[in-house]
Protein backbone atom coordinates (compact mmCIF):
# COMPACT_ATOMS: atom_id res chain seq x y z
CA UNK A 1 0.00 0.00 0.00
CA UNK A 2 1.16 3.52 -0.98
CA UNK A 3 1.45 6.36 1.18
CA UNK A 4 3.45 8.68 3.28
CA UNK A 5 3.89 9.82 7.03
CA UNK A 6 2.88 13.23 7.61
CA UNK A 7 5.48 14.86 9.77
CA UNK A 8 4.56 16.57 13.34
CA UNK A 9 3.30 19.83 12.18
CA UNK A 10 3.24 19.74 8.48
CA UNK A 11 0.32 20.93 6.69
CA UNK A 12 -1.73 18.89 5.29
CA UNK A 13 -1.52 20.36 1.78
CA UNK A 14 2.21 19.16 1.55
CA UNK A 15 1.57 16.01 2.54
CA UNK A 16 -0.90 15.14 -0.34
CA UNK A 17 1.35 17.15 -2.74
CA UNK A 18 4.19 14.57 -1.54
CA UNK A 19 1.84 11.62 -1.83
CA UNK A 20 0.29 13.03 -5.44
CA UNK A 21 3.69 13.54 -6.45
CA UNK A 22 4.96 9.76 -5.46
CA UNK A 23 1.78 8.15 -7.16
CA UNK A 24 2.68 10.17 -10.36
CA UNK A 25 5.82 9.25 -10.76
CA UNK A 26 4.80 5.66 -10.17
CA UNK A 27 2.68 5.88 -12.88
CA UNK A 28 -0.43 4.76 -10.46
CA UNK A 29 -2.36 8.15 -11.03
CA UNK A 30 -2.39 7.41 -14.97
CA UNK A 31 -3.46 3.86 -14.98
CA UNK A 32 -6.23 5.03 -12.40
CA UNK A 33 -7.35 7.35 -15.44
CA UNK A 34 -7.39 4.81 -18.32
CA UNK A 35 -8.93 2.36 -16.12
CA UNK A 36 -11.95 4.96 -15.17
CA UNK A 37 -13.25 4.45 -18.81
CA UNK A 38 -13.44 1.65 -21.23
CA UNK A 39 -10.41 1.64 -24.00
CA UNK A 40 -10.94 -0.49 -27.16
CA UNK A 41 -8.13 -2.26 -28.73
CA UNK A 42 -7.29 0.47 -31.62
CA UNK A 43 -7.05 3.22 -28.70
CA UNK A 44 -5.05 1.47 -26.64
CA UNK A 45 -2.69 0.83 -29.36
CA UNK A 46 -2.60 4.44 -30.28
CA UNK A 47 -1.96 5.17 -26.49
CA UNK A 48 0.90 2.73 -26.77
CA UNK A 49 2.63 4.28 -29.86
CA UNK A 50 2.21 7.74 -28.45
CA UNK A 51 3.90 6.27 -25.29
CA UNK A 52 6.86 4.57 -27.01
CA UNK A 53 7.67 7.48 -29.34
CA UNK A 54 8.12 9.88 -26.13
CA UNK A 55 10.83 6.81 -24.49
CA UNK A 56 12.44 7.05 -27.60
CA UNK A 57 12.98 10.57 -28.12
CA UNK A 58 14.38 10.45 -24.09
CA UNK A 59 15.93 7.43 -24.76
CA UNK A 60 17.89 9.05 -28.40
CA UNK A 61 18.92 12.37 -26.90
CA UNK A 62 20.86 10.74 -23.55
CA UNK A 63 22.24 8.15 -25.99
CA UNK A 64 23.62 10.60 -28.52
CA UNK A 65 24.86 13.08 -25.61
CA UNK A 66 22.91 16.26 -27.04
CA UNK A 67 19.97 17.25 -28.00
CA UNK A 68 19.13 18.32 -31.57
CA UNK A 69 18.73 21.21 -30.71
CA UNK A 70 22.25 21.88 -29.26
CA UNK A 71 24.13 20.63 -32.35
CA UNK A 72 24.72 23.70 -34.18
CA UNK A 73 28.17 24.72 -35.62
CA UNK A 74 28.92 28.29 -34.72
CA UNK A 75 30.72 30.55 -36.45
CA UNK A 76 33.74 32.25 -34.98
CA UNK A 77 35.76 33.84 -37.86
CA UNK A 78 33.18 37.18 -37.79
CA UNK A 79 33.83 39.77 -35.41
Amino acid sequence: MRGVNVKKGEPVDRALKRLKTKLDSEGILEEMRRRRAFETPTERKQRKLRTASKRNKVRWRFSTGAAPAEIETVDLTNG
